[in-house]
């Protein structure tokens, strides 16, 4: 789908051809369309096709006055139970005066542009607009962060009276998360960071400063995602070790179980048989034989008690 937006004053307004300074928003586009758009503008075609790849990473790259920067941004899936949080590529192709985002899915829906501060910014400035989703993009990492560590904890507590793996696979699922958050996070800084050494966009004193501000809240998103991860790969060791201790206590329990009742059953295994035994003439010898094997039981219990063997 090839959506054409144009800033005014009241937000962003959709026209029917390309315009001077319009956005033009590629999403899941065809082959079709993607061949279309590359020699309306004369773009290079892998320009457009690059980003469609889930696997291409963060990069800058100039031919024929055509820039290309590519950005990993955060996607949350609710209906991917197994890892909802991942990260795919969207491409910023600046050509002429227009600006092109091409992406596999609805690039604005996932960052949320139109919530109304989409006003603020206009492609009539190009570098502000490009700064402005590097922003977004730095800040909807850092939300998804905090909503992976509120997982985390939740998951925590149900592993404290957990044998099963289940609590663990989730573990597992949301630390591949963070490693593709950490991933994608450190290839975005050093696209951030070329765009501030080789000043490819014209910027003045407050986009500098808003590139500043991207710069700073990605590092964050960095640290937060190293430090998740390590704190998860140590709860994940620690909480294997409870899981597989608390089996050991079960089966532990078990065995002390067995024994205990062994020794009734051994008894009266015993006066089963067709031998001269003792008590066989007495007419209470069954309430002596129930008797002695409660007491021998018992015995056994607190034995086991004492050792703390329960």
């Amino acid at each position: 789908m090839i959506e054409l937006l144009k800033s005014t004053d009241k937000g962003f307004v959709s026209v029917k051809k390309i315009e001077s300074h319009c956005w033009i928003n590629v999403s899941n586009p065809s082959k079709e369309e993607i061949q279309s758009l590359s020699k309306e503008l004369n773009i290079p075609l892998d320009f457009l096709t690059d980003s469609l790849d889930i696997d291409e990473r963060s990069r800058i790259e100039t031919e024929d006055n055509t820039t290309l920067i590519v950005l990993r941004i955060p996607k949350f899936d609710n209906n991917n139970h197994d890892i909802p949080f991942t990260t795919l590529p969207v491409g910023i192709v600046l050509v002429k005066d227009v600006v092109i985002t091409v992406c596999l899915e609805n690039f604005t829906s996932i960052l949320n542009l139109f919530n109304g501060k989409i006003k603020k910014i206009s492609t009539q400035n190009r570098s502000h607009f490009i700064l402005y989703c590097f922003h977004e993009t730095a800040i909807l990492y850092l939300k998804y962060l905090k909503d992976i560590y509120r997982r985390t904890n939740k998951i925590e507590t149900e592993l404290h009276v957990s044998m099963k793996n289940e609590a663990l696979i989730k573990l597992l699922n949301i630390e591949k998360s963070l490693v593709f958050f950490a991933t994608s996070l450190k290839s975005n800084e050093l696209v951030m960071e070329r765009l501030q050494k080789i000043g490819l966009l014209e910027l003045n004193d407050e986009d500098k400063d808003l590139l500043e501000d991207v710069i700073i809240d990605n590092k964050q998103a960095i640290e937060m995602a190293n430090i998740y991860s390590n704190i998860l790969s140590g709860m994940m060791d620690a909480f294997a070790s409870v899981i597989s201790n608390n089996l050991n206590m079960v089966m532990k329990f078990l065995t002390s179980v067995t024994i205990i009742l062994m020794i009734p059953t051994l008894i009266a295994s015993i006066y089963g048989m067709n031998v001269d035994i003792p008590f066989q003439h007495s007419p209470h010898a069954f309430f002596i034989t129930i008797g002695i094997s409660f007491i021998l039981s018992a015995i056994i219990t607190l034995f086991f008690l004492r050792k703390k063997w329960f």
